[in-house]
């Protein structure tokens, strides 16, 4: 989803008065809206698969929190979750890929989750590229396998263009600003979400795109919640050209909500495709049902890839 482009809590200057107990409420809201957001954290947290920890990484650009599943010496995979989400959201992604691989499921600097903006600010796709060089770097390693969903889609192939050495496969879920533009029809359901976001709108909104999908509760929870949590403006940009994709060096698995109200899955496929890129269809998915939730078909097809 579009993130918000807002980095105070969307009511404080409208509220805010000289007496200073408007910003006493607000407080408390905040307070409260934190620690139902936390307790929703913990809760998707303890459904995930044992063993799974927890680690803080300082990079120059703020602390990163991650999770962490499977065997330590196992190949190593990052996941970045769309706008608006958290590493969280990869519960059962992570469950089937820790059989192969080593999951590191990271929360994005500036967005909702527990990494900390106490770094230099993050502004561009090069800032982005610095990032994730830092946190590879942080976790010892010289390379690694990339799987983004949505804006995470987005900021892991501005990764594997820019820094090819580094990535070893990429995977992208629904990936936004990859293949194609926003649908109008998605752009103007997600308006009231970006310039005044709530929980309530938030939710209905995931409502309306996820429709009848299966969609994890929880996730759906933790994202609806995070909707009024303050979050920096996200770095974004103008799609990779066909060019820039053409010259991509990683394998790269393009996998497309079927059901997505986004964009046009099949034009996307059909983009990737003729780029030279695998390109599936998820059956029975929306935008927002990943990466929570994934058919065993296509779990055991992100899992050959990554590990072939």
């Amino acid at each position: 989803m579009p993130e918000s482009r807002t980095s105070d809590s969307a009511h404080d200057s409208d509220f805010a008065d000289d007496s200073g107990s408007a910003d006493d409420s607000d407080s408390a809201d905040d307070s409260a809206n934190d620690s139902a957001f936390d307790s929703a954290y913990d809760e998707l947290l303890a459904t995930w698969p044992h063993p799974t920890t927890a680690s803080e990484l300082p990079t120059p650009y703020g602390t990163t929190h991650l999770l962490h599943h499977g065997a330590e010496d196992a190949p190593p995979v990052l996941l970045l979750p769309g706008g608006g989400s958290t590493a969280g959201s990869w519960r059962t992604t992570a469950a089937a890929l820790g059989a192969t691989h080593r999951v590191h499921a990271v929360d994005l600097v500036g967005g909702p989750g527990r990494s900390r903006t106490d770094g230099r600010p993050i502004r561009t796709a090069a800032d982005l590229t610095a990032w994730l060089d830092a946190v590879l770097d942080g976790l010892g390693l010289t390379s690694a396998a990339f799987c983004g969903h949505s804006y995470g889609g987005w900021i892991a192939l501005r990764y594997a263009l820019a820094a090819p050495d580094r990535t070893d496969r990429l995977a992208l879920l629904d990936p936004t600003g990859c293949f194609a533009g926003f649908r109008p029809g998605y752009l103007l359901r997600a308006l009231p979400t970006l310039l005044r976001p709530t929980a309530a709108r938030t939710a209905g909104f995931l409502a309306w795109e996820t429709g009848s999908a299966e969609h994890d509760p929880r996730v759906r929870r933790l994202d609806t919640l995070a909707a009024e949590l303050p979050r920096l403006r996200p770095v974004t940009g103008p799609r990779p050209t066909a060019t820039e994709l053409a010259a991509l060096r990683p394998p790269a698995l393009v996998l497309l909500a079927e059901g997505s109200r986004t964009h046009d899955a099949h034009e996307v496929a059909t983009r990737a495709t003729a780029l030279g890129l695998r390109a599936e269809l998820v059956p029975g998915a929306t935008h927002h049902t990943l990466p929570a939730t994934l058919p065993p078909k296509t779990l055991a097809t992100l899992t050959g890839f990554l590990a072939s």
